[in-house]
């Protein structure tokens, strides 16, 4: 992709109003970025989902500035851009009707021909999900998957190092740009993943780790993978919100059972019990 089409792209992303879905249908009908701002007005508005505020709010110009200060980060710290119409964009991600039009990304990541699995849970990992997590991880090293997480703290960190022990590429969706780390205190396990695997986000460097950011990620968190795995949480969390994610655009949901008296396995024995999710007791579940 050239500079000035994404140019335009960052430009597009910032207006007012114009979120993934309305995008995509400006993109589709006007074919490039640049031309959404070049079509008549009484053409862009027989799109469906752009009104009145939308055609105004994209006479604005101070976006111009605002994409081209992206565009000078993105060049100056060597960041990929996935754009959800070519092929470097995740093919599973690609299908799902509300997935970010702009990925940003940085380290080595290969999703060529792999077997993606995200790992999600609480917080307050336990010690029975500790060992979950490594047993899975471990058994599945046959089948040399990415293991993608949010970096959170919890079953996300477990995720990334277990990965990171057996040699497997492992992604981290990040709820914020690429130029910080939250939680600060995981900034030592970075340089280990972007030697094989990485960090993605569709947040600008302009972004902070807002709350209703990390539920946003959450939908690339389902989207990008065959199978989403939760291995505990709490009867609410965002690991259930990326299990109803997953399950809305069709893909594989397992959560792994627990006591009934256990707090943090309260959501996936909800998850199993509702049929949201599959049973995992081992990775051989999973393959099969």
């Amino acid at each position: 992709m050239s500079d000035q089409e994404l140019f335009y792209l960052l430009a597009l992303l910032k207006v007012d109003g114009v979120g993934d879905i309305v995008a995509k249908k400006l993109l589709v009908n006007c074919s490039k970025a640049e031309d959404v701002f070049k079509t008549k007005t009484n053409q862009l508005a027989a799109i469906d989902g752009v009104g009145s505020a939308l055609l105004k709010n994209l006479k604005d110009k101070s976006i111009f500035e605002k994409a081209n200060q992206e565009l000078e980060f993105i060049r100056k710290n060597n960041i990929t851009v996935s754009y959800f119409q070519e092929e470097n964009y995740p093919d599973r991600l690609k299908h799902c009707l509300d997935s970010p039009v702009l990925l940003f990304s940085g380290g080595n990541i290969n999703l060529k021909n792999k077997k993606i699995i995200s790992i999600v849970g609480t917080r307050q990992i336990t010690s029975y999900g500790t060992e979950c997590c490594r047993k899975l991880i471990e058994d599945l090293i046959p089948l040399d998957p990415v293991i993608v997480s949010g970096f959170a703290y919890g079953v996300d960190i477990v995720a990334h190092q277990f990965a990171m022990d057996y040699n497997l590429q492992t992604i981290g969706v990040l709820a914020h740009g690429l130029n910080q780390v939250y939680p600060r205190t995981h900034k030592k396990y970075m340089a280990k993943m972007e030697e094989n695997g990485g960090f993605i986000t569709e947040f600008w460097s302009s972004s902070n780790p807002d709350k209703e950011n990390f539920v946003k990620r959450n939908r690339i968190v389902a989207g990008i993978s065959e199978a989403t795995i939760v291995i505990e949480s709490a009867d609410k969390g965002g690991s259930l919100i990326t299990a109803n994610l997953a399950n809305d655009y069709n893909r594989d949901v397992f959560a792994v059972p627990g006591r009934v008296t256990d707090r943090y396995s309260q959501g996936c024995n909800d998850l199993i019990k509702t049929q949201k999710a599959n049973v995992l007791t081992s990775a051989a579940d999973l393959i099969y």
